[in-house]
């Protein structure tokens, strides 16, 4: 009876909310989305779709090496890597360092610039199917990319 009393107070509320909610559906949801050995190809970025090159050597992507903790890839014009850290959904690309060779294309040097931008401010992403979506500290999407190997 005196357990009823203090429930009925709202003293044992919150708890038994929270023991409630950690015992229904906690275990099938993972916080650990792994992005490692896959190469993701850049198909969004300012909620604007990237077309693909038809030359490989212009593909702009990443790989996340999780052994090295190292990021590597290509911004379509220049090679780029550097490092991560990778803490659940959490995500920190950099610093990252690239090659300097120019671009003939202007446009494929200001998508590069673009991605760069987007892999340095990204602080966390989430995963849906074979998309990885880069999202900023406020949770805005940065950019999509395609993790099927097409």
């Amino acid at each position: 009876m005196r357990f009823l009393a203090r429930l009925a107070a709202g003293r044992l509320a919150l708890p038994l909310v929270l023991l409630a909610v950690a015992a229904t559906g906690c275990a099938s949801v993972s916080l650990d989305q792994p992005i490692e050995a896959r190469t993701w190809k850049l198909a969004s970025i300012d909620s604007q779709p990237v077309i693909p090159s038809d030359d490989p050597r212009q593909a702009v992507q990443v790989m996340f090496d999780g052994g090295s903790q190292r990021v590597s890839g290509s911004g379509g014009c220049n090679r780029i890597s550097g490092s991560f850290q990778r803490s659940g959904t959490q995500l920190k690309i950099g610093p990252l360092a690239s090659t300097r060779m120019a671009c003939l294309d202007p446009s494929r040097g200001q998508l590069e610039t673009r991605f760069l931008a987007a892999l340095q401010a990204t602080a966390s992403y989430s995963l849906a199917g074979n998309e990885l979506i880069l999202l900023d500290a406020r949770g805005q999407t940065l950019a999509k990319l395609d993790g099927s190997n097409k």
